[in-house]
């Protein structure tokens, strides 16, 4: 058996036993290294921390900087250390994490290996890359970190986040507001939930119309609307072949600019062009780029990108070209790498500041503008010689405050009459702090889903709130995109609970989304489904359009091997807590299983309500983690928990000879006669009274009037009588 075997790997994608966010749950398998102690090997810990000197801001369960070195240094084992080195390498790889467990299970050997995870591809990757790590550490054999963690960081930027998605992710999670990625290794995200929810993918919203995009694509097209409105645009028009491209630039008057008429990301844009061979040259190489040629007037001044979100400029950088300077010994390739790609600023990875001038795939751009300059890749630049390599290279430099005030509402007017709730505009200009008017600036072009990296890392300046303002814009005021939902969990009588809660809840008129073995209903339709109670079922029904209010069942199985399918409730309903499914996922104590259960408790809003059934002493304790209020249910009124609960000003629903009654602190009142709930009650059915004590408490906690509660039990109807007996006697049978 290989030591460290990782026997099998959970990914739990929602709250769970260990957290209330993303985990990894590894089950590794130690092996012959079981017994052995770190501080009882030679060298090992002296490699590891040579190896991963990053371990020192491991606090451990010390609690201080340098404690798990402690941990090494006192003797630790291979489950534990596992952990740390994990997270190091999720560290490394650009994903700070800090949260981790390793738990012993009842199998000799066998560990539980838990660490929090930003991307679940990486996380596996860095769990994989830490075992080899490990293996070599233990083994003393040669192992390059740096090579490793240069591979995972490539795993990050092809299944991670991007920085815009991130930067706005961020900004929704600090407000509160639920997310989840709709595809993995791509940046669509939905926020929100039910009729409430909006979608991103990238620097787009799911109001970004196809239509503004369109104008926003079709250069001479935005040109032409923007100078209808007023905006300052520079002079031009589409050409036909070379010659008609010569022509205009005579027409206009030349320098001029010969760019395509639908690429973006500043491909094949030639500008200062003067002769008619650098036109005619330059048209052939910008139709390669798109469709159509468009030729401008050439604005002198510096680029800009100014970023508007909504009805608001929000940020503004400029870009300064990348220049080299000659030495009278190194070729233009050459100086490029030792002066500009040697910068650590820039990079291949998506979140580089700035990207790496290609030395080997020459931009056709790059090639143009050092030919102008009389130099080729291979030509070598006199001592003290300045030669432009890329003009569009070095954005970043944040120059928000300096913005006109003219200038801002030139911007703002312009994405507005394209259409784009989020546009990048960029300006040419000498002067961003004077009007445009005045030194013949102009807004040369419109970019749907801009990049957001150079206003959220500049190389100067401050860090703009952009992710921010996006969400601000999705989400106005205090909304917070949450509908609300029900989450229901137990041994026995969860079901039953949900089909009561649903009919109870019908008198809301909200149209109402249920996930539960029973399958899926989105208002009045039903469809089977053997995951309606699995972590697919809930993100199903917070994904549909219509839901406004969601009651989903939550499954020990599905806890234990997904995580629960939403990151908040609004009541948390536990039925009770038993043995049947001991055993499962290593959980063989009943107080585990509580602890499996209390999720749904751990997760309830501030302003929510946990529902609880006060006979089941392991479910009447989890009262205590609850961060809202709690209702306590019982079938009788003599439980000392309702009693002391409504002591403190407490709620609770129990029975009293023939009626259910409600207590609201010291004051209680009838509801209603037990023979006016339209479910069995008596002889072997009795269970089902924790199930209708249970649908009243989260009626009620949703601000159901008594009336209409009791009416709903009324009504429950015989068809759904039939849907709880089957089950009931199935399960006796059994």
């Amino acid at each position: 058996m290989p030591d460290l075997d990782i026997r099998e790997i959970l990914i739990l994608r929602g709250p769970n036993i260990w957290a209330n966010y993303m985990v990894l749950e590894a089950w590794v398998d130690l092996g012959n290294l079981k017994d052995a102690s770190s501080e009882e090997l030679p060298g090992f810990n002296e490699r590891l921390m040579s190896w991963l000197p990053g371990l020192i801001e491991h606090r451990c369960s010390v609690g201080e900087r340098g404690g798990f070195l402690q941990r090494l240094n006192r003797g630790t084992y291979a489950a534990h250390i596992l952990e740390h080195v994990t997270l190091e390498m999720q560290t490394l790889a650009g994903h700070p994490v800090g949260y981790g467990k390793a738990r012993s299970t009842c199998v000799e050997g066998l560990y539980k290996v838990v660490f929090r995870y930003m991307d679940e591809i990486v996380a596996e990757a860095c769990l994989r890359s830490a075992r080899d790590l490990l293996l070599a550490a233990y083994g003393n054999e040669p192992f390059d970190v740096a090579a490793e963690v240069t591979r995972l960081q490539e795993v990050v930027d092809r299944n991670s986040l991007g920085p815009s998605t991130k930067a706005m992710v961020d900004a929704a999670r600090e407000r509160g507001i639920p997310w989840r990625r709709l595809q993995e290794g791509r940046s669509l995200i939905q926020l929100g939930q039910g009729v409430r929810q909006r979608r991103i993918w990238t620097a787009e919203t799911d109001r970004t119309g196809a239509i503004a995009e369109y104008i926003a694509q079709d250069k001479n097209l935005t040109r032409t609307v923007l100078e209808q409105a007023g905006v300052p645009v520079p002079e031009g028009r589409i050409a036909a072949d070379p010659d008609d491209a010569w022509e205009a630039a005579t027409d206009i008057g030349i320098p001029v600019v010969v760019k395509p008429r639908d690429a973006n990301h500043g491909r094949g844009v030639f500008i200062d062009l003067k002769t008619k061979e650098q036109v005619v040259e330059c048209f052939d190489l910008a139709s390669k780029e798109g469709n159509g040629v468009i030729v401008e007037k050439f604005v002198p001044g510096t680029d800009h990108r100014l970023l508007v979100v909504g009805k608001e400029l929000i940020a503004a950088s400029r870009g300064d070209p990348a220049i080299i300077v000659g030495d009278g010994k190194g070729t233009v390739t050459e100086l490029i790498e030792s002066q500009l790609n040697s910068d650590p600023r820039r990079g291949s990875l998506e979140t580089s500041v700035w990207g790496k001038i290609n030395v080997t795939d020459w931009d056709s751009t790059v090639l143009s503008d050092l030919n102008n300059q009389g130099h080729s890749p291979t030509t070598i630049p006199h001592d003290g010689e300045r030669v432009l390599v890329a003009r569009f290279a070095n954005w970043a430099i944040d120059i928000t405050d300096d913005v006109h005030p003219s200038i801002r509402d030139h911007v703002v007017a312009a994405a507005r009459v394209v259409g784009l709730d989020i546009a990048g505009i960029d300006v040419v200009c000498k002067d961003i702090a004077v009007p445009l008017e005045e030194q013949d600036g102009c807004v040369v072009e419109i970019n749907a889903s801009p990049g957001l990296l150079m206003h959220l890392k500049p190389a100067v300046g401050k860090v703009r709130p952009v992710g921010e303002a996006i969400i601000d814009m999705l989400f106005p005021g205090e909304e917070d995109g949450r509908i609300p939902v029900v989450g229901v969990t137990g041994t026995r009588g969860k079901t039953t609970s949900i089909r009561l809660i649903a009919h109870l809840l019908g008198a809301t008129g909200k149209r109402i989304g249920v996930a539960s073995s029973d399958g899926l209903q989105f208002g009045p339709r039903s469809i089977k489904s053997a995951q309606g109670d699995r972590i697919s079922g809930a993100q199903g029904v917070l994904l549909h359009p219509w839901t406004e209010l969601a009651i989903c069942e939550a499954s020990t199985e599905s806890i234990l091997r997904e995580g629960i399918g939403f990151d908040r409730c609004q009541v948390g309903v536990v039925t009770n807590v038993g043995r049947d499914q001991l055993g499962m996922c290593y959980i063989d104590t009943i107080e585990q299983m509580a602890k499996v259960k209390r999720c749904i408790v751990d997760i309830v809003l501030p302003t929510g309500t946990a529902v609880l059934n006060a006979d089941d002493a392991l479910v009447a304790e989890m009262a205590d983690h609850c961060k809202g209020s709690v209702i306590f249910c019982s079938h009788t009124d003599t439980s000392p928990v309702i009693e002391a609960h409504c002591q403190k000003g407490g709620k609770a629903a129990f029975v009293r000879r023939d009626a259910i009654i409600l207590a609201d602190g010291g004051e209680e009142r009838r509801l209603c006669s037990l023979n006016d709930v339209a479910i069995p009650l008596q002889g072997h059915f009795t269970f089902h009274i924790e199930s209708v004590l249970a649908a009243i408490g989260t009626a009620w906690a949703l601000g159901l009037e008594d009336e209409v509660i009791a009416a709903g039990l009324r009504s429950f109807g015989a068809a759904n009588v039939e849907a709880v007996l089957v089950p009931a006697l199935e399960s006796l049978a059994a």
